[in-house]
């Protein structure tokens, strides 16, 4: 089901500056028993996209109605939320578009083998590299080639592709984010300042990891660091957590901490 400004409708016009020139925001939301996963985030970080690209804010009120509405209709599924610049004259120049475009979006969850929760997945190097742009960085915003280039690169045979900067360091997933168990039981993941997006479960694992009485250093992280890991995993709010069991011909056990913090990522459905 999709609706556009709160009317059910598959239509947007051509002059809107999504379509354009991919000048919006976005989240997924994972729905379950008609409750919206971690919500409060998700319009947090999207309020940071919004004041990134100095588009206008919706009516806040009116958005979480028809959140309400949407999540009334998908009890258990996923929610995909939109909000572009809106339509406005040819020519990049933003500043006489007013307003802004809301676009609600369910659907069912995309079923996946059970297998890569409980044994892990397989993960594939992309050539494709992410540009530094920190006025991008950390949010969800609709220019999403760098993705399409790097999931192209690879098919069924890997599950997910981790993504590195043109400074060679480690990024993120096509799709999630990335986490580092060492040998001396430490976490880390790839600092985004530059690039890429702090995905909500990524927040919520580290919160999660803080309550274990873990740190998770945020840093950059080097491609030779994976060769020495204990233990990698893959988040984002629809897979939950993902080990990883290959990655360049080198395999990796799923221990305990995973299984706890799959655990509690259990807590929230």
């Amino acid at each position: 089901m999709i609706w556009v400004n709160g009317v059910a409708s598959d239509c947007l016009s051509v002059t809107d500056r999504g379509l354009l020139y991919g000048d919006g925001v976005w989240e997924t939301l994972a729905v379950t028993q008609g409750q919206p996963q971690l919500l409060e985030w998700h319009l947090e970080r999207l309020q940071q996209g919004l004041r990134a690209l100095a588009i206008d804010q919706p009516d806040w009120a009116m958005l979480r109605t028809e959140i309400d509405h949407a999540c009334h209709v998908q009890v258990s599924g996923v929610l995909k939320l939109m909000i572009t610049r809106g339509s406005g004259s040819r020519g990049y120049n933003p500043n006489p578009v007013r307003g802004n475009t809301r676009i609600l979006q369910t659907s069912d969850y995309t079923a996946v083998p059970a297998g890569y929760t409980e044994n892990g997945i397989r993960l594939f190097l992309c050539a494709t590299r992410l540009a530094q742009q920190p006025r991008l960085a950390g949010f969800k915003h609709l220019n999403r080639l760098e993705q399409v280039l790097a999931r192209a690169e690879f098919g069924n045979d890997y599950q997910e592709g981790l993504v590195c900067d043109y400074q060679g360091h480690v990024i993120e997933g096509t799709m999630s984010n990335l986490f580092i168990v060492h040998k001396d039981g430490s976490v880390c993941t790839p600092d985004l300042h530059l690039c890429g997006i702090a995905g909500i479960m990524r927040r919520f694992i580290i919160q999660t990891l803080a309550d274990f009485g873990l740190r998770c250093d945020i840093r950059a992280v080097a491609l030779t660091e994976l060769a020495q890991a204990q233990a990698l995993f893959m988040t984002n709010s629809l897979i939950g957590l993902w080990p990883v069991r290959e990655f360049s011909n080198q395999t990796y056990p799923v221990p305990p901490l995973l299984r706890d913090l799959q655990a509690a990522i259990q807590t929230l459905q």
